[in-house]
């Protein structure tokens, strides 16, 4: 099962992308990027009540949620989000404790990953490089799909020196961008406590969906 892990919708301040558009984008483009579902990740914020099963229904594809808040070690996308965690985190707070994030989001049933950790200012690789490395930490973001390839790169050593477990998300703030880079999973992700579990357990990997060229092309390309 393939899910994009990272996007933003119309609901995040940097972008205009319904959440609809990705889908329509998606259901045009399954021969170049074979998703079965997105996850939702606004910045700093998380509706409990959005409800996306009209959608789901409408197009076959999956939606969960999670959110992006951001820490002194970064930004840091959150799963299996419910309301203690809202009790206990302001998402709105640009200096959240990275620790306590990691620590109590796990205690309260969901999982906290490090996103785009190979860039600069706002990744985990820069501040591992003058802050002591977190405890707890599962996995993260080892593909982004907004990144440059240096900084994907950078995440190689991040995820060996530290044993992370690694997956991948487009980052998407404009429809065309929904699936470039995505997480497939060994597993079934049926909801948020599925694919919380699964991110736990490493059952994933980071696919590059950003070179693919269709069945078509490739069969008139072929001798």
């Amino acid at each position: 099962m393939i899910l994009d892990l990272h996007l933003h919708s119309e609901a995040s301040d940097d972008s205009r992308a319904p959440v609809e558009a990705y889908l329509k984008i998606l259901a045009r483009k399954r021969e170049e990027r074979p998703l079965d579902g997105i996850v939702v990740t606004e910045h700093r914020r998380f509706d409990p009540d959005a409800d996306y099963r009209r959608l789901e229904d409408a197009y076959g594809l999956r939606i969960l949620r999670g959110a992006e808040v951001e820490t002194e070690y970064g930004h840091v996308l959150v799963y299996g989000v419910n309301r203690d965690m809202l009790r206990r985190f302001d998402f709105a707070d640009v200096r959240l404790p990275a620790q306590e994030v990691i620590r109590e989001v796990e205690r309260m049933g969901g999982i906290a990953c490090p996103c785009h950790p190979g860039r600069v200012n706002v990744g985990l690789c820069a501040h591992y490089e003058r802050l002591p490395a977190l405890e707890g930490v599962v996995a993260v973001e080892a593909l982004n799909g907004g990144s440059k390839h240096a900084e994907n790169e950078r995440v190689k050593d991040l995820m060996r020196d530290h044993g992370y477990a690694g997956f991948g998300g487009s980052d998407a703030h404009l429809v065309s961008f929904v699936g470039v880079c995505a997480t497939e999973f060994e597993d079934e992700i049926r909801d948020e406590e599925a694919l919380v579990e699964a991110l736990r357990r490493g059952r994933c990997r980071a696919v590059d969906f950003r070179d693919r060229t269709p069945r078509a092309a490739r069969d008139a390309a072929a001798p």
